[in-house]
């Protein structure tokens, strides 16, 4: 006995020559907005008689927005897929003025400088600051902006994604997964003049330069399931430091469970000293991130709270005080622990990547 499709029937969407080669162009362009494009390879899979939800997983997006975009076509053809007009006064720009600006933004460079400005632009295009800001963040184009970004070259990256991620999402019966770090030459820092305390108007200021007293290394484990966090500060940062804090770990885990650490490729994690003492403790099991790839460890972001919540803008008269302060937050953090929840999958993380190269390889240098 065959299967019945429920839901209502999706009316067949067949295109024309020219707008198929005017969608094509949209995905083509090397630098086409990418609001624009995502639509346009919408219709086009919509066209090739895909359902919704077979579209919405193949282009990464809801079941709503294949069908909106699906409803814009089939009522308006192509110009359904630009932004509607909203209520108010007549947009005085017209549309080969905004692609223009868009295009120049996008594929072009300004002369004697990186990047555009709309001071620039607005020379260049004939149009005000106040418009070319408008289009600019109409499209969320920032030119004024610039991250960086560093790709993995660890030959076995792949196998220690599946591995730590694995992890995450299935950890294993009657075991401890724990993510340690680092956080090494933390300054115990206090300015040489008074803070000056924010007031109505004015933020908080201090002076820009300092007296520096010392400074100490935090080793860190995050439970991966609980959130609670193992930690302890040194005055130096070595291999013998390292032992000390395996030796907190396995003083602090129950003796039933295996202990399965994710950690960097730092060397005071690989030497002799450390193997013969992993040899000696069987239930510790160690797990190495790739090189250049310190964001698959989750005690990351938890040292990125400690630093922005306690330590920049403290102000530490010694060492010790500062020891004090990070001892506290950890406390604190520990009364109310909360995880950090990894959600993306192994293939999802490295077709992700995948797409990134894909882009950068295509880019213009």
């Amino acid at each position: 006995m065959g299967t019945m499709k429920r839901g209502r029937p999706t009316t067949p969407l067949v295109l024309s020559d020219p707008q198929r080669q005017t969608l094509l162009s949209w995905t083509r362009r090397r630098k086409s907005a990418q609001a624009v494009a995502l639509r346009a390879h919408i219709i086009l899979a919509c066209a090739s008689g895909k359902s919704n939800t077979e579209v919405a997983h193949a282009m990464r997006c809801s079941l709503p927005t294949v069908g909106k975009w699906r409803s814009r076509f089939l009522r308006a053809g192509v110009d359904g897929l630009l932004d509607e007009a909203r209520p108010g006064a007549p947009r005085k720009l017209t549309d080969e003025q905004v692609e223009s600006v868009i295009i120049k933004t996008l594929e072009t460079q300004p002369a004697g400088a990186t990047h555009w400005s709309t001071r620039s632009m607005a020379e260049v295009s004939g149009l005000s600051q106040t418009a070319i800001s408008r289009i600019w963040r109409a499209f969320a184009l920032q030119p004024h902006r610039s991250e960086t970004f560093k790709l993995s070259r660890d030959p076995l990256f792949i196998d220690k994604v599946r591995d730590i991620v694995g992890l995450y999402l299935n950890p294993p019966d009657r075991a401890l997964v724990l993510c340690v770090d680092e956080k090494s030459q933390i300054q115990a820092l206090n300015r040489t003049q008074p803070l000056l305390p924010m007031r109505p108007g004015q933020v908080e200021r201090r002076s820009h330069d300092y007296v520096r007293h010392g400074t100490t290394s935090l080793f860190a484990a995050p439970d991966v399931k609980t959130g609670k966090v193992m930690g302890q500060c040194h005055r130096r940062h070595r291999a013998k430091e390292f032992r000390q804090f395996l030796r907190t770990v396995e003083a602090n885990v129950p003796a039933e469970l295996e202990v399965h650490l994710i950690l960097d490729n730092y060397g005071t994690h690989k030497t002799p000293a450390i193997r013969r003492w992993l040899a000696s403790h069987p239930r510790f099991h160690m797990h190495f991130t790739p090189t250049s790839a310190s964001w698959l460890n989750l005690v990351e972001p938890w040292l990125a709270l400690l630093t922005e919540k306690r330590i920049r803008r403290g102000t530490f008269l010694s060492t010790r005080a500062l020891e004090m302060a990070i001892q506290e937050f950890l406390d604190l953090h520990n009364q109310q622990p909360k995880p950090f929840i990894w959600t993306k999958t192994a293939d999802e993380i490295l077709e992700t990547l995948a797409h990134f190269c894909k882009r950068t390889s295509n880019s213009v240098h």
